[in-house]
């Protein structure tokens, strides 16, 4: 099973690969934009609207890296005929 997952992963086409690759980076980046304003908002309890906007943030970016990691597969299975 978990061998079957990676070598879909190894056989995607290159822009699928390309398109994964860039969603994965911007969610990185939304997830890290996330923790610094939790860890503001830990530092400081004056503001307590940084905690749901950083909380909202980080489940904002787990989200969109799993529907680009779906997304991606599914449009490479569609492209080879597959589904």
């Amino acid at each position: 099973m978990i061998n079957n997952i990676i070598n879909n992963f190894k056989d995607l086409d290159k822009l699928s690969k390309k398109i994964m690759k860039n969603g994965l980076k911007f969610c990185s980046v939304l997830g890290i934009i996330a923790l610094t304003v939790l860890v503001t908002y830990n530092l400081s309890f004056t503001v307590p609207v940084l905690y749901s906007i950083g909380f909202i943030l980080f489940k904002l970016s787990l989200t969109f890296g799993i529907e680009f990691i779906i997304c991606g597969l599914v449009v490479d299975k569609i492209k080879a005929g597959v589904i």
